[in-house]
């Protein structure tokens, strides 16, 4: 089990960057978690966009991360690199994509951790090591240098153990980051299949932040949940398609048949999601402009053990419809049995976020374990 593709231990006083290996550095192969892409990898002649603003803020890259193969999936096994150790209990599965930064940050071998989240790769394997990841807005942080999975749905954010390091990682990706303003009002989201002790620990938060909670009812999450698996399938196959085509024994048998499933979509399906796309990224707006942020669960119940999880478990159930509106959405956790929450703000809002998350943070710890 591996939590780098590659150790560089560059040397400075800054803080220690984890990148997941789907994003370029310099001098670097970039391996996406697959075979079939390693075998014909060469050294990036460049630091993607977000690597070069954090070496311009004095980190130092300790590492290229691994991550579930070609970052399309969501429980951090890898068939080629093996599977990052959890550092909040090795028995659980790391989460994914972004397996390796998570498990980075939670063992203390980065300060933060950069991953990428098309459908909830920050933040599932943030919830599943007990650590906080930011998705941000879509847009918002340059994606050049970065492999692409879905272009429409990908982002790049940070993963830290706390909402400091989270605002330091930002600050990396956008100088001059500043956390503003902080949550009065939050809109409390409910969906069917979570179990009890997620939402209940949820709900123990709420009660002790003491903000306004209302209940919000997401009339196009279903709809939208639908456009969701039309767009990542038929972006995925057509980022994807020539390494599974062109190297079928160098791609495990999970993403291989996840890859060509997308070939299934219809032009028809694609454009009845991007009109799902746009009546739910208004009704977010609407909703947002009555909340100050969202609140649920990250993750449906606690992350599975490594022997128990199925070939796709529904781990991103709570995360990618955030994608498909493109908000920013944080994962914090809870410390009840291995819970976290989530906190999903308007566009462009991490700012938001952040100070919102900074409050939860401190709510968390008067709460104890």
């Amino acid at each position: 089990m591996s939590t780098w593709i590659l150790r560089l231990d560059e040397a400075g006083e800054g803080p220690r960057l984890a990148v997941k290996d789907v994003i370029d550095v310099a001098g670097v192969p970039t391996t996406i978690g697959c075979a079939a892409v390693a075998d014909r990898a060469m050294p990036a002649g460049a630091d993607a966009i977000c690597v070069s603003t954090a070496r311009a803020g004095g980190a130092r890259i300790v590492g290229k991360t691994n991550l579930h193969e070609l970052c399309y999936g969501v429980t951090g096994i890898n068939p080629w690199y093996g599977t990052p150790v959890n550092p909040f209990d090795p028995t659980l599965i790391p989460g994914g994509s972004s397996s390796g930064s998570a498990a980075a940050v939670g063992a203390g071998e980065a300060d933060i951790g950069y991953g990428t989240d098309t459908g909830g790769s920050i933040r599932i394997p943030a919830a599943c090591c007990g650590i906080a990841g930011l998705k941000t807005t879509w847009g918002r942080i340059s994606l050049e240098g970065v492999w692409p999975l879905a272009p429409t749905l990908d982002t790049v954010g940070p993963l830290a153990r706390d909402m400091a390091g989270i605002v330091a990682g930002m600050r990396l990706m956008e100088p001059g980051f500043a956390p503003s303003g902080k949550a009065a009002r939050v809109g409390r989201v409910r969906r069917p299949g979570v179990e009890p002790a997620a939402e209940a620990a949820v709900d123990r938060v709420l009660e002790a932040w003491g903000v306004d909670v209302v209940d919000i009812v997401l009339d196009g999450w279903a709809a939208a949940d639908t456009a969701f698996e039309s767009v990542i399938g038929a972006e995925a196959y057509a980022a994807d398609r020539n390494w599974v085509e062109d190297s079928p024994d160098r791609v495990g048998d999970l993403v291989t048949r996840r890859v060509l499933a997308g070939a299934s979509v219809t032009d028809v399906e694609l454009a009845d999601a991007k009109d799902v796309r746009q009546r739910w990224q208004t009704e977010l707006a609407a909703v947002l402009d009555r909340v100050d942020v969202l609140v649920l669960p990250t993750l449906h119940g606690p992350p599975p053990a490594l022997g128990a999880v199925g070939p796709r478990p529904p781990l991103n159930q709570l995360t990618r419809t955030f994608n498909l509106a493109g908000v920013p959405a944080l994962s914090l956790p809870t410390h009840d049995q291995g819970t976290s929450l989530q906190l999903v703000g308007p566009l462009n809002g991490e700012e938001l976020l952040c100070g919102s998350g900074a409050q939860v943070e401190r709510v968390v710890s008067s709460l104890g374990p």
